[in-house]
């Protein structure tokens, strides 16, 4: 029995015109109450997810991002979101109703994120309700920084970068300690297009088996520092290297010292260092000033640190002497034993951030604070010697106080051991130590500069 037949039962006689009408307005009238009935659903979960005010943190691209979302509505079923693929993102589904978004960002920019819900009466047909929120990815802040090639027609041209590698050869099967040092222009000045201002010497003596090494920084406010690194180092050792060719001398007055440390012996040393290591610094001094006086510039123009080291193996050991004016480090350091021993002491300028330079006459003109900067000792043996500007030793060692700690110079030797191959005549190594130099910290973008006798 159809409809019609009851309507008819009741008494109740209509057209079929009227009948369809019926039809019509019963089925419409049922429909839009349940459009009505569902719209009250999902406005209540939509209004409840609005509500919820849900930030998704800033990522940076290249960096390890995650973040766990959790939904604390009943009425929501289940919860995901779309457009993460192109960000380099995954969410994944957790048994807690949760999710986790995570990845590592491929691309920097303000991206839309949509996550989409079902609820408790939704039905598989229905359209799924939505909700955009927004993400953004910083860029890589290493993508930031420009590298603009220095000018070469500016006065005292340098390269941006350099290397240097000298093999000793073995002596009587006795495999010989090598030198390795690689010069990096920092960020800051690749960016702006600046010249690298450091600047770093090596030297040995086939005849006298006597090391020199210099690393020298050059202020980066003085406009022709790049110059006075150089005068410095070159010098410097050069100075090194006359005195030390026929150092006879020199090496009786070490053994006497070694055999009977005195006053006396002690004298007769510190007298012929001075000679070759402080004269060195002297001598450097006045070159720059007669390059300024030539160029008719002023000598703090050619401001530059000075980090000077000679030594010599001996049957009983090492003998090692050292100059240092600036900032930087420069050291003496024994894995296996857990020694070191600092080459002097960095020096502090009247506010941060600021040191003393090879071309401050006060330098030479307190005696006694010269012969402090001067120093020497007889070691055993030694993992290293390590030489560097304050590009390497800020973002390595953060504080002055902390260059006297082997935890750090331990973190330092490993660090550069993960990617310098530092074996015996290795001479890859020095292309292997430049790229290290390349290292991000933040905050610290100057030259770098580094020399190890290892």
């Amino acid at each position: 029995m159809d409809l019609k037949e009851i309507f008819s039962k009741m008494g109740v006689n209509i057209s079929d015109e009227i009948f369809d009408d019926f039809i019509n307005y019963t089925y419409k009238k049922h429909w839009d109450d349940y459009n009505m009935h569902i719209m009250d659903l999902e406005t209540i979960v939509r209004n409840k997810i609005d509500a919820l005010n849900l930030v998704f943190p800033n990522g940076t691209v290249e960096k390890e991002y995650g973040i766990k979302i959790n939904i604390p509505y009943d009425e929501v079923v289940d919860f995901w979101f779309d457009s993460l693929d192109a960000i380099g993102l995954q969410c994944t589904t957790n048994d807690d109703n949760s999710c986790t978004i995570k990845g590592t960002p491929i691309a920097a920019g303000d991206f839309p994120v949509v996550m989409r819900y079902t609820y408790k009466g939704w039905v598989q047909g229905r359209d799924i309700p939505s909700k955009t929120f927004h993400l953004i990815i910083n860029p890589d802040p290493k993508s930031l920084w420009k590298n603009i090639p220095t000018d070469t027609t500016i006065d005292y041209f340098k390269e941006d970068s350099e290397t240097g590698y000298l093999q000793v050869d073995a002596i009587n099967d006795i495999p010989q300690k090598d030198i390795v040092a690689a010069s990096m222009r920092g960020r800051s000045h690749a960016h702006e297009g600046k010249p690298r201002d450091d600047h770093f010497r090596l030297h040995f003596c086939d005849a006298s088996k006597w090391y020199v090494m210099a690393v020298a920084d050059g202020a980066g406010s003085a406009i022709y520092s790049r110059e006075g690194s150089r005068i410095a180092c070159d010098t410097a050792v050069g100075h090194c290297i006359n005195e030390l060719i026929d150092a006879e001398a020199f090496e009786e007055a070490i053994k006497l010292y070694w055999h009977s440390s005195s006053p006396e012996t002690q004298k007769k040393v510190g007298d012929r260092i001075y000679s070759i290591v402080g004269n060195a610094a002297f001598k450097a001094h006045r070159a720059i000033n007669a390059e300024a006086a030539a160029k008719n510039a002023r000598a703090k123009d050619y401001a530059t640190t000075l980090l000077l080291s000679i030594c010599k193996r001996f049957e009983f050991g090492w003998f090692v002497a050292s100059f240092w004016v600036g900032d930087g480090a420069m050291a003496i350091y024994d894995k296996e034993r857990q020694y070191l021993k600092l080459l002097g002491t960095p020096d502090g300028g009247e506010y941060a951030g600021q040191t003393r330079f090879l071309t401050m006459p006060e330098i030479f003109s307190d005696a006694t604070a010269f012969y402090g900067r001067l120093k020497f000792s007889i070691e055993d043996d030694f993992t290293a010697l390590i030489i560097m500007s304050d590009g390497v030793s800020d973002p390595m060692f953060e504080t002055d106080a902390n260059l006297n700690k082997i935890e750090k110079w331990n973190e330092l030797w490993e660090n550069i051991n993960q990617e310098v191959d530092l074996k015996d005549d290795n001479a890859a190594s020095k292309d292997q130590l430049l790229e290290w130099l390349n290292f991000w910290s933040a905050g610290n973008h100057d030259d770098r500069t580094i020399a190890i006798l290892y």
